[in-house]
């Protein structure tokens, strides 16, 4: 029989929660949740321009500290079925490994700590020394805009104040216990637009063309050096992703050209300085008449570094102890949604091993999600050990 975590990994794999759809994976954990005694809400939250979404916030155990496992079950689209050894919604189970889409991101820690946490209860019963909740969001692999941002707004007003947190997401890069997420690099996106005059390629005086300035443009983006990393992050780069006209024709100057470009950034830096930054190395490019247009997507973030040593000392324990591996303590990677609840409370991230995230065929070591509950469930014994009177 599989155990209780694969079990609900495979019932939430078989939930069609392509972002932003639901579809029944909040309705499965509140009815897993409720009938284990946590206190379960849903909230769905709404914005101008982005789809509403459904999100769940349940909790089990009274006082401090208050502990908080967060998540998301929104998960990419699966793409071509055909292509997948097993239906990406089936929840198969072959060899030993569980395929479907969302297996390591992240329906699997998803199961892992709600397993744990519900077997924390079982044995230990409600009054085990604080409070456990979990953060459940469908809107982490969308726009990030009615998900965790709301739900911990919404968390506050209804009076919760929460001590730590570990976000399930897949953190480690070949193995179980390789890392443990302790920070993140911030993220910029922009959008660089030079404005010309449209005319005819064959009289180029009676026109002014922004390609060859945005061309000059996208050179000292380039050429930009903005740090060389330090202690705990590696260094900051700007990456340009696209570079759009919109001119199918030969004969044609056209009157405007778009660049879009990311910058993962270090704690070198704050939000304002690197805009500030970016804005003087274009403004200091010599455009002639054309005309410059910056603007700063607001999806942006900060970097942030969590030092609380009692969090991650916890789990690294626990770790060590359920794998024999001492994890790295990263900063690597792209942005998850940490960049929300560092705001709140110290928080850190420990998954499952995400080499197939986000691919055909995603899946997960059944043996690995034993584990990570293992781990999970240690940890949890160990950082309430001390408020319940244990030794």
């Amino acid at each position: 029989m599989p155990s209780t975590a694969v079990t609900i990994a495979q019932d939430l794999i078989r939930c069609p929660s392509v972002t932003p759809a639901e579809g029944g994976a909040l309705t499965t954990l509140e009815n897993l949740l409720a009938s284990a005694g946590f206190e379960v809400t849903r909230v769905t939250f709404q914005d101008e321009d982005t789809p509403d979404v459904e999100n769940l916030f349940a909790m089990i155990g009274s006082g401090k500290p208050h502990f908080v496992f967060a998540g998301h079950t929104d998960v990419v689209p699966a793409g071509a079925e055909n292509d997948w050894s097993h239906g990406p919604f089936a929840g198969t189970i072959q060899d030993g490994v569980l395929f479907g889409r969302g297996a390591v991101d992240m329906k699997g820690g998803i199961a892992a700590f709600a397993a744990a946490a519900i077997d924390l209860v079982q044995e230990l019963g409600t009054d085990f020394g604080g409070t456990i909740s979990l953060l459940i969001t469908g809107d982490e692999e969308g726009p990030a805009v009615n998900g965790t941002v709301k739900l911990l707004e919404w968390a506050k007003a209804e009076g919760h104040e929460f001590d730590a947190c570990i976000v399930g997401e897949p953190t480690n890069p070949a193995k179980l216990g390789d890392a443990i997420k302790v920070g993140r690099r911030g993220s910029l996106s922009g959008i660089v637009t030079v404005a010309g005059t449209q005319g005819h390629a064959a009289y180029p005086h009676l026109a002014d063309n922004p390609i060859p300035g945005l061309v000059r443009l996208l050179a000292a983006l380039d050429a930009l050096v903005l740090d060389e990393g330090n202690e705990r992050f590696q260094p900051s780069n700007l990456e340009v992703v696209t570079v759009d006209v919109g001119n199918p024709a030969f004969n044609v100057i056209p009157a405007r050209a778009e660049a879009r470009f990311n910058i993962r950034y270090n704690d070198e830096w704050t939000l304002s300085t690197l805009q500030a930054r970016v804005r003087e190395t274009l403004e200091s490019v010599d455009l002639g008449s054309l005309k410059l247009d910056l603007i700063f997507k607001r999806d942006a973030s900060e970097s942030f570094l969590t030092r609380d040593e009692k969090l991650i000392a916890d789990l690294s324990d626990a770790v060590r102890k359920e794998t024999g591996q001492v994890p790295e303590l990263s900063t690597g990677g792209g942005t998850s949604d940490a960049r929300f609840i560092k705001n709140y409370c110290p928080v850190v991230e420990f998954g499952l091993v995400g080499q197939t995230m986000h691919k055909v065929d995603e899946c997960v070591a059944v043996s690995d999600l034993d584990q990570l509950t293992a781990i999970y469930k240690r940890f949890l014994v160990s950082y309430f050990a001390q408020s319940a009177g244990a030794d």
